[in-house]
């Protein structure tokens, strides 16, 4: 029986992970494979902080136990995460979050495309609760909230987004606090990506005192029944951020 190295585990708060691995090899090839049908999406990031980049798991070669996912299309990321030997993996599986290690991440390729490669992980982590991948997003092009609550648009900052939901800034303190309340019709604009509209349900919110003494309230919101194709312009939304932030650190942005 493996165990994930000290080295290499995943934040998961107070929870002890030991409960949600799974050793058996039937169980990680189906949990792996289940994944590409739903679309193969998957966070990759390095322990350390240096680099992430979101991918997408394509195969799952059982005869040889292999893994196969989409290269990024910078070369020097894709270098980044080969030599590096903590390179880590999010997805997730029906809504409920996967997590593994990869080791020996190499190149290959894919129907003549270039592809990573890496063997099918000893063990990976299956948390109960359900979470998706997130990003924080930028500052400077601040994505942005309408949520119809006046007679005039009443404009939030995100915070951050993911596939489950968004985190919203409330400077003002109008939102309500009630846990379970939802604003309907409420209009996401994320730049180039194109806009959504969303119902918000308010799951959890916090009061954060910044350095100057101003309070300002943190919201986490969750997407109530999105339309279809909303999902598909947030995940653009997401990938498009995360070539952003691996151009910066590899120095090309």
């Amino acid at each position: 029986m493996s165990v994930i190295n000290q080295t290499t585990t995943f934040e998961l708060g107070t929870e002890d992970q030991n409960l949600y691995q799974v050793y058996d090899k039937r169980e990680i090839l189906r949990l792996l494979q289940g994944i590409v049908k739903e679309g193969g999406f998957v966070a990759l990031s390095l322990q350390n902080g240096m680099g992430s980049f979101l991918s997408r798991l394509l195969k799952v070669d059982d005869k040889h136990q292999r893994v196969m996912l989409d290269a990024s299309q910078d070369e020097t990321v894709n270098n980044l995460f080969i030599t590096n030997s903590h390179v880590m993996a999010e997805a997730s599986l029906e809504k409920v979050r996967i997590l593994f290690n990869i080791s020996k991440l190499s190149s290959c390729h894919d129907d003549g495309f270039p592809a990573l490669c890496f063997p099918v992980p000893d063990s990976l982590i299956r948390l109960q609760r359900r979470e998706f991948f997130r990003v924080n997003t930028p500052v400077a092009q601040a994505a942005e909230c309408i949520i119809p609550i006046f007679s005039e648009p009443y404009v939030l900052r995100l915070a951050d987004i993911s596939c489950g939901g968004v985190a919203l800034l409330d400077e003002m303190k109008y939102l309500s606090t009630e846990l379970g309340h939802e604003y309907t019709n409420c209009q996401i604009d994320l730049g180039d990506s194109g806009n959504i509209l969303a119902t918000l349900q308010i799951r959890n919110f916090l009061d954060l005192t910044l350095l100057n003494g101003k309070i300002k309230r943190r919201f986490g919101c969750q997407f109530q029944q999105l339309a279809p194709g909303t999902l598909a312009t947030i995940q653009r939304y997401i990938m498009a951020l995360e070539r952003e932030r691996n151009a910066r650190l590899t120095g090309m942005f």
